[in-house]
C-alpha cells in the first residue's frame, strides 16, 4: 500500500508541475513571467525553494499512510441513492457534472479510495460544508480541524499542495474565515479533474456501474 500511494503522489506532483508550466507559458506570452528566483517547484514532497514545509523522505511517506482504509476492489456506490443509468452516462461529459451529482461524488471517492487518494474529495467536501457555515466561532473551528486533517505536514490525510498556495493558508489563517480554503479547493478539484477523473472514466468500477444500471430490474412473482 506504501508503494502505491508514493506512486500516486508523484503522479500528483506531475499534474502540478505541468499546471505551473501551462501557466508560465501564459504569463511569458503575456509579458509578465514571474523572476526565477521567485519561482517554485510544485511537488508533494516539499523539495527545491518551498519554504513554507520540511523536505520529507519517501520512506516518512510511508509511515502515515497507516490509517484504515476500505478494501481495493470496490465499485458500488453505497453512500448515496443510486444513480440512474442517465445520470451516470452524463459524468463522462464533464468533471463537473460528476462533482454536482451526490451519487457521482459517492462513486468517484470510492474509487479515489482505492488508488489511496480518498483525501482530496475528503477535503473538498470539507472545504463545501465550510462555506455554507456563518457562525464565526464555528467557521475558526472548522477551519482549524480542516488545517489539521488536510493541511497539516502531520497529517496522514495531507492533500497535495504547492507552496503558493499554502502561503496564502498560512496567511489566511491570521483571520479565518469560510474562504480560508478557497485556493486550495481549487487547486485539488484541478488535480482531481486532471489526474483522477480520466482513470475512472475509464476504469472497470465505472464499466461495471454502467453494465449493473442497464440490467432490467428483476421482477417478484405476486
Amino acid at each position: 500500500m506504501g508503494s502505491e500511494r508514493v506512486q500516486m503522489r508523484k503522479r500528483q506532483m506531475q499534474v502540478h508541475q505541468e499546471a505551473a508550466a501551462s501557466v508560465l507559458q501564459s504569463q511569458q506570452r503575456m509579458g509578465n513571467a514571474p523572476n526565477a528566483s521567485n519561482a517554485c517547484c510544485f511537488c508533494w514532497c516539499c523539495c527545491c525553494s518551498c519554504s513554507c514545509l520540511t523536505v520529507r523522505s519517501d520512506d516518512e511517506k510511508i509511515q502515515r499512510t497507516s490509517y484504515e482504509r476500505t478494501p481495493e476492489g470496490i465499485t458500488n456506490c453505497d453512500d448515496s441513492p443510486k444513480p440512474t443509468l442517465e445520470d451516470a452516462t452524463a459524468w463522462t461529459m464533464s468533471f463537473e457534472r460528476l462533482m454536482k451529482s451526490p451519487a457521482g461524488r459517492s462513486c468517484f471517492r470510492q474509487f479515489l479510495r482505492t488508488e489511496f487518494s480518498e483525501e482530496n474529495m475528503m477535503f473538498w467536501l470539507a472545504c463545501e460544508e465550510l462555506k455554507k457555515e456563518t457562525n464565526k466561532t464555528v467557521v475558526e473551528e472548522k477551519v482549524r480541524q480542516i488545517y489539521e486533517d488536510f493541511i497539516s505536514i502531520l497529517s496522514p490525510k495531507e492533500v497535495s499542495l504547492d507552496s503558493r498556495v499554502r502561503d496564502v493558508i498560512n496567511k489566511n489563517m491570521l483571520e479565518p474565515t469560510s474562504h480560508t480554503f478557497e485556493d486550495a479547493q481549487q487547486q485539488i478539484y484541478t488535480l482531481m479533474q486532471r489526474d483522477s477523473y480520466p482513470r475512472y472514466i475509464n476504469s472497470t468500477a465505472y464499466a461495471d456501474l454502467l453494465k449493473d444500471l442497464a440490467q432490467p430490474p428483476t421482477t417478484t412473482e405476486p
